[in-house]
């Protein structure tokens, strides 16, 4: 499987974020196909709240198209969260972002309403100093 241009970057952020690694990638297995999410990841939310567990789904968006990119990540993560509901694996999946690019996109009317509509989780990270510069939950 080859990894996303910003994978490292991605992932040296989340650890700065105080997410420990444990899967890279996720395997999602469904009775046809085993799907592969790029990481899985937890961290310790507090005695009481116990551990947080998410998938994240990183994408460079270096095409031609920074839309058509959006359009098909948009597809792959609706499977992938599919498939992980189907699983049984209860971690929330995200999508990450270049910052430069969900600016860009976040202009348009129709990325913004397919955040909110597909309720997509975003993680907007900026690649040069490897950190998180947003969380968007839905």
């Amino acid at each position: 499987m080859a990894r996303d241009t910003y994978h490292d970057q991605v992932r040296k952020a989340l650890e700065k974020d105080g997410w420990t690694i444990t899967d890279d990638p996720l395997t999602i297995s469904t009775p046809e196909i085993d799907l592969q999410v790029d990481l899985g990841l937890e961290r310790v939310i507090g005695a009481e709240r116990g551990v947080e567990q998410i998938a994240v789904e990183i994408k460079s968006f270096l095409g031609r198209s920074k839309f058509y990119t959006f359009y098909e990540a948009l597809g792959q993560t609706l499977v992938y969260r599919l498939a992980l509901y189907d699983s049984g694996v209860e971690k929330v999946l995200f999508l990450a972002i270049p910052a430069d690019v969900y600016e860009m996109l976040h202009q348009l009317t129709v990325f913004r309403r397919a955040i909110e509509y597909f309720r997509l989780n975003l993680l907007i990270f900026d690649s040069e100093n490897k950190t998180i510069t947003k969380w968007l939950r839905h």
